[in-house]
């Protein structure tokens, strides 16, 4: 809650009110007062322990009445005097500052702080004020998972994954465009990446199986601090898009597992086409038709053993040696060779990112 709304209001009402009137909050400060020297002062007979009080009550010649959410009372305006008047000015300015927060708070929720962190809306230095003002936990643990819709459906997936996680203290469903969801959750220290991976799977199962609706779901890292929120949103952004280049089967895709794809990923085109050109020689890697590049496939699967790979593919050890020389006439590059077959698998990826991304710088 926004300490200068409280003040605005105090300040409207001081004329009205024949009397000092304030708010305090539940860390003994005084956030608002008709009488500006008061602002900022520390008053430790007013704390959350005396603010369970419902009911007026006197001290030092003010009378209180707390205020605040549902939940708890996080606030208690004063009035100056112990009188009837004293008493019932305190219960009005609670009942209207209860309000005025409950429209406030409203509008300017937890979701959309969260929302204007992972989007960059907000600047660094506001992060953490703001984070005050909304009694925000910043040194837990948080992930951003990045949900895709993939296929049309009448259901809102936005409420499925509301309903999913329904502790809007800890965890926060934000809509970012019409297909895309983030997911800001609180984890425990001792959650890894298979557990993420999990969390993400039982969203994405259950959007497929109870609803037909199709999505993938980026993972970013773990974090501690709201700042670091963005990144990780950033992070589960940038596994969808390579997840989309590299992993077109997989519809969970981790920023942690990425690897190498990762780092060409970030790389320009010039440098892209340069890389393959050195690599291969010239047109080389066009020749390769698809039976060829699905048996380097399968020869990369099985760890460049050739006999299990012969097994796998249903033929004999010599067929696949006589295409492994082939693929070695044509590029210059044997994949028997454990440097070779780096330099390869990384040039086949480079290939289909290019594909991908034909016009990226």
């Amino acid at each position: 809650m926004s300490n200068r709304l409280f003040q605005g209001i105090i300040h409207q009402m001081k004329d009205a009110v024949d009397r000092t009137i304030g708010v305090i909050d539940e860390t003994s400060v005084v956030i608002a007062c008709s009488d500006l020297g008061k602002i900022g002062e520390v008053d430790e007979s007013i704390n959350s322990e005396t603010l369970v009080n419902t009911s007026p009550f006197v001290i030092n010649g003010f009378t209180y009445k707390s205020f605040g959410t549902a939940n708890r009372a996080e606030y208690a305006v004063f009035v100056l005097g112990n009188d009837e008047y004293a008493q019932k000015t305190a219960k009005v300015l609670a009942v209207s500052l209860t309000n005025i927060k409950q429209y406030y708070d409203e509008k300017y929720d937890r979701s959309n702080f969260i929302k204007n962190v992972i989007m960059d809306n907000i600047l660094p230095g506001d992060i953490y004020l703001k984070a005050r003002e909304l009694h925000f936990n910043s040194d837990v643990l948080r992930v951003c998972l990045l949900i895709k819709i993939t296929s049309k459906t009448e259901v809102s997936a936005l409420d499925v994954v509301q309903n999913l996680f329904p502790d809007k203290s800890k965890d926060f469903v934000i809509n970012i465009n019409e297909k895309e969801i983030a997911l800001v959750k609180e984890i425990a220290e001792a959650t890894d990446g298979r557990d993420l991976e999990k969390l993400a799977s039982s969203i994405s199962d259950t959007l497929s199986s109870e609803f037909y609706t199709h999505s993938v779901v980026g993972i970013g890292t773990a974090v501690t601090g709201i700042k670091d929120l963005a990144r990780s949103f950033k992070e589960a952004q940038v596994a969808l898009e390579v997840g989309k280049v590299f992993d077109t089967e997989r519809n969970i895709i981790s920023y942690e597992n990425l690897g190498i794809a990762r780092l060409i990923y970030q790389l320009p085109n010039t440098l892209c086409d340069m890389f393959l050109r050195e690599v291969f020689k010239r047109g080389s890697i066009e020749t390769l038709d698809q039976e060829t590049l699905f048996t380097i496939q399968k020869f990369f699967e099985n760890n460049l053993n050739v006999s299990e790979t012969s097994r796998k593919l249903f033929v004999h050890r010599n067929t696949l040696v006589y295409r492994l020389e082939k693929i070695k006439k044509l590029t210059g590059l044997d994949l028997r060779e454990f440097e070779d077959a780096i330099v390869f698998k990384v040039a086949l990826m480079v290939k289909k990112y290019l594909t991908a991304n034909p016009t990226k710088y």
